[in-house]
């Protein structure tokens, strides 16, 4: 195939010097379809930034589309007839190794309508179980909506201060992430309970 079909492909970039690896000194995440078919990679930086990096859109990947894990989590998420959703690649792995195997990822950004379409095929209901900071709980806001567009059901999975669920399942064992997932609140709750943080509601501007 040669270097213009790595290239093509996004795995090389094309500089001054030369061909140059797009994932030097990164950990490797390889991101399937959901029939297990390879189509683009994902790295972690060991130093330096940007801290993740994507294949670029290609003719086999379009950011957006997938959720990483699902072509192992789809059967478990038909039978249970539930996804849990998680941010990072590392979540995934983790929540599979503990048993946790219907939990697939947006991959790091913002879920998509494409992805919430995509999960609907196969599961009626969503948790949410994202970061329990700043960044999780605006994330989970704008999942919430997309969710529900898809016509799915959504529960909000509510992690401890400072955890992520792959860091929950490794400090505090698989019966915390458990428990955190059996006691997902419905997503009405979730939003009743967030906004006063986030608004003064004894204020005109903050009760719109």
């Amino acid at each position: 195939h040669g270097v213009e079909e790595l290239l093509k492909l996004g795995l090389v970039l094309k500089g001054e010097r030369g061909y140059r690896d797009r994932f030097r000194d990164r950990i490797i995440f390889p991101l399937r379809d959901e029939l297990g078919r390879p189509v683009a990679f994902a790295g972690r930086a060991l130093r330096g930034e940007p801290k993740y990096l994507n294949t670029p859109n290609t003719p086999l990947f379009t950011k957006g589309t997938l959720l990483y894990g699902l072509d192992r989590a789809r059967e478990r998420i038909k039978t249970a007839g539930q996804a849990v959703l998680v941010e990072g690649y590392t979540d995934v792995i983790s929540l599979h190794a503990a048993g946790v195997t219907e939990a697939v990822s947006s991959m790091g950004t913002s879920l998509t309508e494409s992805q919430a379409r995509r999960l609907s095929r196969y599961a009626q209901r969503v948790i949410i179980a994202y970061d329990a900071d700043a960044a999780g709980e605006s994330s989970t806001l704008r999942g919430i909506g997309i969710l529900l567009d898809a016509g799915l059901e959504v529960g909000i999975a509510v992690l401890p201060e400072g955890e992520d669920p792959d860091s929950l399942v490794r400090n505090q064992g698989l019966g915390q992430l458990r428990a955190a997932l059996e006691g997902a609140i419905p997503f009405r709750r979730f939003l009743l309970e967030l906004l006063p943080r986030r608004f003064d509601l004894r204020s005109l501007k903050g009760k719109e």
